[in-house]
């Protein structure tokens, strides 16, 4: 299950990039290439909103069988951070139509409204807990196309997409190959995304350029008739403008003798980041309880320094009467990036007005830091006839740092609900 947000994590590192790399090849979920939002609004880490969290890269998703369920969806997402913190509305709409016996093609539309606060990167002022919160308001469109071709034994996907903000527009593409084989108990997955993006920023009147590429290849294999088991490793680099505009970092400067004063810079990443992943994941299904279980493991590291772990257990229970209900919970931790710094008072550094890649390198987003979370979610599905099927969810997260020094209110948490229905012909 991917959720509409397409699984902001893998560091919010899953972070810059905020997106699982790696799809389960056994789920067969519709390829998806939702033009990625700027990753600068807030963390809502494997929440299901597309909003602002949609990674900075194409989404490697499985190619669709050329014959599929034809179908129109929609789906509305709510997503809010207490204490007057960001919150996000999407609306998504889907088409499937099959052309023909072998062909397959797939428009999707989305609309997200952001607004609210959150953190600056700005530490808290002496004697509160609390850090510094900047506004946030903006409006995104996006879409994207994807057309499949089915031969005997294998399945390829291409796909493009586009988003547009008022200060960030992304363009995406992507190819994605399933292979049967072994009497279809054997899947291989290989596919290649990539995505150019360009950042208005305020310290400079050039658009500054991001660029992306990711490649995945992957195996499910089928154990026996109840049991299967998927391995995927990614790799991907970005190369360009990887700031956060949107965040800043502070340092006391002195001013005189003894006097010193705060002042705030815009972070400093570096100018390229390559990162990978690797995934396994057991699904089992249990006839005489009517239901399946899921259990995956996901390991990320990147050339921040940041390492990070994802556990998460999902049950599929069918009640009868056409409903399915899905739980899952899942634990996600990570180290700090290499250069994420509370403030820079107590290190050598000097910053620069203008983001310089060359270095040094420094950030004080706490999605950069150490920190744990966990997360939940509660689905409900009712196919209430042959052509009518209509879901809702409900779930949340909430991140603990561990680094001893950022304070609780540089994290994020959220509740996120869902309402969607499929019309099928």
């Amino acid at each position: 299950m991917v959720p509409s947000i397409l699984r902001q994590s893998i560091a919010c590192s899953r972070n810059s990039d905020w997106i699982k790399a790696a799809v389960k090849v056994s789920a067969l979920i519709p390829f998806s290439t939702l033009a990625p939002a700027r990753p600068t609004r807030h963390c809502s880490l494997h929440s299901r909103i597309r909003a602002g969290v949609l990674a900075a890269v194409l989404v490697f998703g499985h190619p669709r069988s050329a014959r599929a369920e034809n179908s129109l969806a929609y789906e509305y997402e709510d997503y809010s951070e207490p204490g007057g913190r960001i919150g996000v509305t999407t609306q998504t709409t889907r088409v499937d139509q099959d052309l023909g016996t072998d062909m397959h093609v797939a428009v999707s539309g989305v609309v997200d409204a952001i607004a609210g606060a959150t953190p600056s990167g700005q530490p808290a002022p002496a004697g509160s807990g609390q850090v510094v919160l900047t506004e946030e308001h903006d409006y995104r469109k996006a879409w994207e196309a994807d057309f499949a071709r089915q031969w005997p034994g294998l399945n390829v996907s291409v796909g493009f997409s586009r988003s547009l903000e008022h200060d960030y527009v992304s363009n995406g593409w992507s190819v994605n190959t399933l292979s049967d084989f072994n009497r279809k108990n054997t899947t291989l997955l290989v596919g290649l995304a990539g995505t150019d993006d360009n950042v208005e920023e305020f310290f400079t009147p050039a658009w500054m350029r991001k660029r992306k590429t990711d490649l995945i290849a992957g195996v499910t294999q089928l154990l026996d008739p109840h049991t299967s088991v998927t391995l995927d490793a990614t790799w991907g680099r970005s190369a360009g403008f990887l700031d956060d505009p949107y965040k800043v970092v502070q340092k006391d400067i002195q001013v005189l003798p003894g006097i010193y004063l705060p002042a705030t810079y815009s972070d400093n990443r570096g100018g390229s980041r390559d990162k990978g992943t690797l995934f396994a994941s057991l699904n089992r299904d249990v006839p005489g309880w009517r239901g399946a279980w899921e259990a995956s493991y996901r390991f990320y590291a990147d050339t921040f320094g940041i390492r990070a772990e994802t556990a998460e257990l999902a049950w599929f229970q069918h009640l009868g009467s056409g409903f399915i209900l899905e739980p899952e919970l899942r634990y996600y931790q990570q180290t700090a990036a290499s250069f994420y710094y509370y403030n820079l008072d107590a290190t050598p550094i000097f910053p620069t007005r203008i983001p310089d890649p060359s270095g040094p390198r420094y950030s004080s987003d706490a999605r950069l830091s150490a920190f744990n979370e966990l997360g939940y979610t509660l689905k409900l599905t009712w196919k209430a006839a042959d052509w009518l099927q209509l879901d809702a969810s409900a779930g949340g997260y909430a991140q603990r740092g561990t680094d001893g020094v950022t304070p609780q209110s540089a994290y994020y948490q959220a509740l996120v609900t869902t309402a969607g229905l499929k019309l099928s012909w």
